[in-house]
């Protein structure tokens, strides 16, 4: 499948916004979270090592989400009733998020899909892509949690390609730093933006 087959995803097109946020700024946040050049050459790494198991990787995620009716409940009506064809539109560009975190470079086009995506979460811009009735909005806390199981669960398949303990430790730890920046990122529409 390529990146433009899927639906809704505008990474690097003219239908993503621009986000209120400066590169200078990103370099902060990249300083306060000790992301650098070695991060990066790293993800690269990870990228390559999660390629062919992004489908075992989303399997593991999605059986997570789905068994936890409080988190599979913003992919429903409100009613209980999940809509599959929306899990499924998300689940492709949850893929694609995974290579991009570890491959993309990470410049304004970049940054501007981080605001693309950060306003598909909040009321704001949810359930526009996919033209779908979803409950409207997600939580801001459960956002802010997730670091944690995408995180942790990463680790185990990035040690299936022969990698040192030492190569699989530096790729697990600039994926954290990336998923906690990017985060970061995507609480801009939930605070003020003098607070943010």
């Amino acid at each position: 499948m390529t990146m433009m087959s899927i639906p809704g995803y505008d990474y690097g097109t003219a239908q993503v916004a621009h986000a209120p946020f400066s590169l200078a700024d990103f370099d902060l946040l990249k300083q306060a979270v000790m992301f650098g050049p070695e991060d990066e050459r790293y993800l690269r790494m990870a990228g390559d090592v999660l390629a062919d198991q992004i489908d075992d990787v989303l399997d593991l995620w999605y059986g997570f989400v789905g068994s936890h009716p409080h988190l599979l409940y913003y992919f429903t009506d409100g009613q209980g009733h999940a809509q599959s064809e929306y899990l499924a539109a998300v689940r492709r560009r949850f893929g694609q998020w995974i290579l991009d975190t570890c491959r993309r470079p990470y410049d304004q086009v970049w940054l501007d899909y981080a605001y693309e995506i950060r306003l598909r979460h909040h009321r704001r811009k949810k359930n526009q892509t996919d033209h779908v009735q979803a409950v409207p909005h997600i939580h801001f806390r459960y956002m802010v949690a997730f670091i944690y199981p995408i995180t942790a669960t990463i680790r185990p398949f990035l040690a299936k390609k022969g990698h040192s303990p030492e190569e699989v430790e530096a790729m697990y730890q600039a994926w954290f730093k990336s998923v906690v920046m990017q985060v970061a990122l995507w609480s801009m529409p939930y605070v003020a933006p003098e607070d943010f």
